[in-house]
């Protein structure tokens, strides 16, 4: 599968960007379809519910899973997003 990682006004470290490759390939073990994964990481103005957020898009044959969490953490947030992404590809194979 094609991961393509995006920081959007700052530079995502080595360790982070390790991180997020290997919770997203792990998504591959859910759908064989996954063509391609993009991530995009950016960080807001809104302290109160946390300033990170990791959007998450997987295309399928057909179809476009999007999830976009936003929490203290980059981490916290991709793990977020990548289980919204994992019950949207159930629902999505029981439609296929």
């Amino acid at each position: 599968m094609n991961v393509k990682i995006q920081s959007v006004k700052f530079d995502a470290d080595k360790k982070l960007l390790d991180f997020i490759e290997a919770k997203v390939n792990k998504v591959e073990r859910f759908s064989d379809k996954i063509t391609s994964a993009v991530v995009t990481l950016r960080i807001d103005k809104d302290n109160e519910h946390g300033n990170k957020i990791a959007l998450i898009e997987i295309e399928v044959p057909g179809e476009s899973l999007v999830a976009e969490r936003q929490t203290k953490s980059f981490e916290e947030s991709v793990d977020l997003a990548i289980d919204a992404i994992k019950k949207q590809l159930e629902k999505y194979k029981d439609k296929h």
